[in-house]
Formats: structure tokens, sequence, C-alpha cells
């Protein structure tokens, strides 16, 4: 009987429950770190075999979130790192983001800021995470994160502009 109890309150964290309602997540913010729709799959599928080896010792939906979003950035800075990566060269897919309701060209500017300022904004604002938050799943500190905030608005106001005029 207290199997059972055990294994209802493991549903949330089964990985096809998991992988259906955080796919979308994962792979954006991949996308938004690589600008690679192929990079971002291969995130994306070794996202969630890590997940799969360690499901069972999940202890609520928080957890899960935060430790798909942690996996994702040290996924995608693994393989900025890799011998692969460095040594060959990227083709131009000519591919837009995944598709968003969101203003595209908003998002198109985004694409173009630096990595720790695209993470940033990707996680307050397309993701809904508070400065602390972020700070933690980034292992830093949350005023690093205030900065890399103001930081990406500020170039994100200047290219914004300078589009319009």
């Amino acid at each position: 009987m207290e199997n059972m109890e055990v294994l209802r309150k493991k549903d949330f964290a089964k990985p096809e429950t998991v992988f259906l309602k955080y796919a979308d997540m994962v792979y954006r913010l991949a996308f938004v770190r690589t600008k690679s729709r192929n990079d971002s799959d291969d995130i994306l599928q070794e996202v969630f075999l890590r997940y799969m080896k360690v499901w069972q010792r999940m202890e609520s939906e928080e957890h899960i979130k935060a430790m798909l979003l942690r996996i994702t950035i040290n996924c995608s800075n693994s393989l900025k790192t890799s011998f692969w990566y460095k040594k060959t060269e990227p083709l131009d897919e000519g591919l837009l983001a995944p598709e968003s309701p969101d203003n595209s060209n908003i998002l198109e500017e985004v694409l173009k800021l630096p990595i720790k300022y695209r993470t940033a904004i990707h996680l307050h604002y397309y993701c809904g995470y508070s400065v602390n938050e972020i700070a933690e799943i980034e292992k830093t500190n949350p005023s690093t994160v205030k900065t890399h905030l103001m930081r990406a608005r500020a170039m994100l106001k200047k290219t914004i502009k300078a589009d319009d005029l």
C-alpha cells in the first residue's frame, strides 16, 4: 500500500510527463544559448537522457525545473568548449528562432546579445524567473544577474531605437 502512494507521488516526475511539460522550455533556452536548431536538438536530447538517470530522486516540480535549466546551461557550455565545436565552421542555417508569439524583431535582437546577457534576458522575461532564482540556476551572485539584465536592456534599447529610426 505504501509503495503505491510513493509511486503516485512520483507521477509528476516521470520522464514522459516532464518531457511533455518542459521540452519547449529546455529547447528555447538551448536555442538562445547556441543559436542553432541542430545544437539545440542535441542539447534537448542530452538533458532528458541525464534526467532519466535521476528522475526517481526528484522532490518537487521546482526542483525538476531548476535542474533541467541547470543541465541545459551546462550542456550548452560543454558544447561551446568541445574540441569538435572549436574545430568546425557552422553552416549559415538561415533559420529563425523557434516560433514565438512575441515580437520577432525583439527576439532577433536578443539573439544578437552575448551569451550571458541572452541567458539572463531569456530566464527573466521568457521563463519568468526572479533575479535570485536566476542566480541560483547560474550559480552566480544576484548582483551579477542584475548587471547582466541592466546591460542587456541598455543594448536592446539602443538597437531597437536605431531600428525604429
